[in-house]
């Protein structure tokens, strides 16, 4: 529920931080902010763990940086250009992607419930989308 909520707090924040100045720059802004945020979390926790970490869990790790950053900087594009009670839900639909992805890609079984629910989030993101 924190993660919703601070989520909900990113769109309505960077609608009026993205305002008057490039989405990229906006975009730059925000992950330097984010990267002293979660460094500070990493050192305060210690690296016991990151000895363990493999080849395969730093490209991972690296690919996934690499798709959040796309993520943002479309992201901060379209809150550029609409609004964030619209823009906010289409960024949702990931919950669709990533649910067709782990089937593909992880081997997931997701139940009828999962697809009802996949089917719900695109039915309300496309009446909220043309609204």
């Amino acid at each position: 529920m924190l993660s919703a909520l601070f989520a909900g707090l990113t769109a309505v924040l960077a609608k009026v931080g993205v305002r008057g100045i490039d989405s990229n720059l906006a975009t730059a802004i925000r992950t330097v902010v984010i990267l002293v945020f979660a460094w500070s979390i990493a050192f305060s926790r210690g690296f016991d763990t990151l000895a363990r970490a493999t080849a395969r869990t730093w490209l991972f790790l690296i690919l996934s940086g690499l798709a959040t950053g796309g993520s943002w900087l479309c992201y901060f594009r379209a809150l550029q250009l609409g609004e964030a009670s619209k823009v906010a839900p289409v960024d949702k639909l990931s919950v669709v992607v990533a649910m067709a992805l782990a089937v593909l890609f992880l081997g997931e079984q997701l139940t009828w419930r999962h697809w009802v629910g996949a089917g719900l989030i695109v039915t309300g993101t496309v009446i909220i989308a043309k609204a």
